[in-house]
């Protein structure tokens, strides 16, 4: 018995010293081109999909319609498309420079799916480690809920919202 004791004892010490030594030894991959750590993604959407839950706002409090598509555009091609790209163009430098790589909202179904409260929320809080900043103060309320309508809907977006925002 003093022996398992003994073995759960210097397990629980030698653990965190290894993972002290991982750290300190420099062996962590922090560059934006090396693989992720172990079970990072999982963990961090799991927390990322859990803050949302519980916080990000349930309805808009703006009508969804071209004039606030169009601000949205407006608004999304000054402070969003230089990681998030346009409609029909590649990524840019940076977006291709950075880790994790910001999602192409106008690829595939980008955030169509996701609630426009969801994105709402990550444009106004941003998201830690991922390079996606806050825009909460930077923005208005009505631009941030403009931008996020947008997304929402990008796949039914009219055809002058949607030349706006296929240009370089």
């Amino acid at each position: 018995m003093k022996t398992f004791f003994l073995g759960i004892f210097l397990g629980l010490c030698v653990i965190p010293v290894l993972v002290l030594l991982y750290f300190r030894l420099g062996m962590v991959p922090v560059a934006t081109a090396a693989d992720p750590l172990p079970f990072e993604r999982r963990l961090a959407h799991m927390a990322l999909a859990a803050k949302i839950a519980k916080d990000a706002p349930q309805q808009s409090p703006i009508p969804v319609n071209e004039a606030n598509f169009a601000e949205g555009a407006k608004a999304y091609r000054t402070n969003c498309a230089v990681c998030h790209g346009l409609i029909g163009q590649p990524p840019t430098a940076i977006a291709k420079g950075m880790f994790p790589r910001p999602p192409q909202l106008f690829k595939g179904k980008g955030v169509t799916d996701d609630p426009a409260g969801e994105t709402y929320w990550k444009a106004a809080y941003g998201i830690r480690l991922t390079g996606m900043p806050a825009f909460m103060g930077a923005l208005t309320e009505d631009q941030l809920w403009q931008v996020s309508l947008l997304l929402a809907n990008a796949d039914k977006l009219p055809a002058s919202v949607k030349t706006s925002l296929s240009q370089p």
